[in-house]
């Protein structure tokens, strides 16, 4: 893995996760309490023994910047070891990133300069565990000037996926976008089809020479699904690499948290008795930033009279981070993110809750994300009555989530602050 660099692509807008990402990119956005999407694509970079990344940033990337420099500062410089972020430069042109495969064209010169003998493009925002060196061991002893991870999926579910077909060695010969009917079974498994995660292995003078050729392409959408993988079917050797899990479940897991709906499922699998995907596995550990946070904390265990309630602080089948205080409140089937505060008498049921929330006393949150430094005011509720929700300027999605959105940070907040222009 020595002579093999990393290229992250933490770049999208995320506007399907909107209002999540209002203020920071979808890499950034916290899962499962403690972590942000991003650190699960980290964690498999360094426990794949890879020390050399770089992160593709673009959009609204200063809490995602700020998480990797306190967070993932843990390489050695002398030994050319690094992880670092590289913003659009505009070097080679006046556009902003306009694709994946735009993305790292514009950033070739890095590229060039490390010298790699390969290239391993990922992305920053998908939830998975997986070793890529079994993936670039098989990329040279297959002689393949590209390799593309595949997962297999039912047929029925190729709309939301591109689809390869493999010869029988796992060669490719064709490849179709979303497909309503695949034209060909995995050789893998014939009651299923390979789909691509995104994940691709380059040998560096092919990546280069693709994405030059690429660039002069006006009709090309700059995407490595959509515009490099089909063009290098025909004119290189592109194989395929059938997804090995270091999850150790029966059913595989990747999952793609790019609807508000498909974020909230996946951490609301995190809570559950045995969840699909172990965040507890010390074989194969998630890494991230570890604020210093007091231990969380759970006070008054009062039944109370007939007019008083019960007063009782207590979290069932959840995740408490560092930090928190379930001060005389009740919380199950919930995730709750760094310096939360549930005040006596309220009741917090299958919902998310980021950093800093604070739930006034008698309160009623259900099925609703909570984004970071809000407060909830005493005897309110959330997740109820869906159309008072979108009264408040709450999203509601298609499965019945309300999402509360952080505070909008104003210039006249600032000024409040003194921080007054000039």
């Amino acid at each position: 893995m020595e002579n093999v660099l990393a290229i992250l692509l933490a770049g999208g807008a995320g506007e399907r996760l909107y209002p999540l990402t209002r203020d920071r990119a979808k890499p950034a956005v916290c899962f499962g309490g403690n972590y942000r999407i991003i650190d699960i694509t980290l964690s498999n970079c360094i426990n794949s023994g890879l020390r050399r990344q770089l992160i593709l940033t673009q959009y609204k990337a200063l809490s995602l910047n700020r998480h990797i420099r306190l967070g993932w500062n843990i390489l050695s410089n002398e030994l050319g070891e690094f992880i670092e972020i590289i913003p659009p430069t505009k070097r080679v042109s006046d556009d902003w990133y306009r694709g994946t495969a735009d993305a790292i064209y514009q950033n070739l010169h890095t590229i060039v300069q490390e010298g790699p003998e390969h290239v391993l493009v990922l992305a920053a925002d998908h939830i998975y565990k997986m070793n890529y060196a079994p993936m670039l061991e098989q990329h040279r002893r297959s002689g393949a000037d590209i390799t593309v991870a595949t997962i297999l999926e039912k047929p029925e579910e190729t709309q939301r996926f591109g689809v390869a077909e493999l010869e029988s060695d796992g060669r490719f010969v064709g490849f179709e976008e979303k497909p309503k009917v695949p034209r060909r079974r995995s050789p893998y498994n014939p009651d299923y089809v390979s789909a691509s995660m995104g994940i691709y292995v380059f040998n560096t003078a092919t990546l280069v020479r693709m994405l030059r050729d690429d660039a002069l392409d006006e009709t090309s959408s700059h995407d490595f699904g959509k515009n490099i993988i089909p063009k290098a079917i025909h004119e290189s050797k592109v194989y395929s690499f059938n997804f090995v899990d270091e999850n150790q479940k029966e059913a595989l897991y990747w999952r793609d948290v790019g609807t508000l709906d498909a974020y909230y499922e996946a951490n609301m699998d995190l809570v559950s008795v045995s969840p699909v995907f172990n965040m507890y596995d010390r074989h194969w550990p998630i890494r991230t930033r570890q604020e210093q946070h007091p231990p969380a904390k759970f006070v008054f265990a009062q039944e109370g009279g007939p007019h008083e309630g019960r007063r009782m602080g207590v979290a069932l089948d959840s995740i408490v981070s560092p930090g928190c205080i379930v001060s005389g409140g009740r919380v199950t089937n919930s995730v709750l993110s760094p310096n939360v505060r549930i005040n006596s008498y309220s009741e917090v049921d299958s919902s998310i809750l980021f950093w800093n929330v604070v739930v006034g006393r008698r309160s009623r949150i259900r099925r609703a994300i909570i984004d970071r430094d809000v407060e909830i005011p005493e005897n309110t509720e959330i997740g109820f009555n869906h159309d008072l929700d979108r009264s408040r300027g709450y999203i509601v999605t298609e499965n019945g989530i309300t999402v509360v959105p952080s505070p909008v940070q104003t210039l006249e907040g600032a000024e409040e602050l003194g921080y007054r222009a000039e």
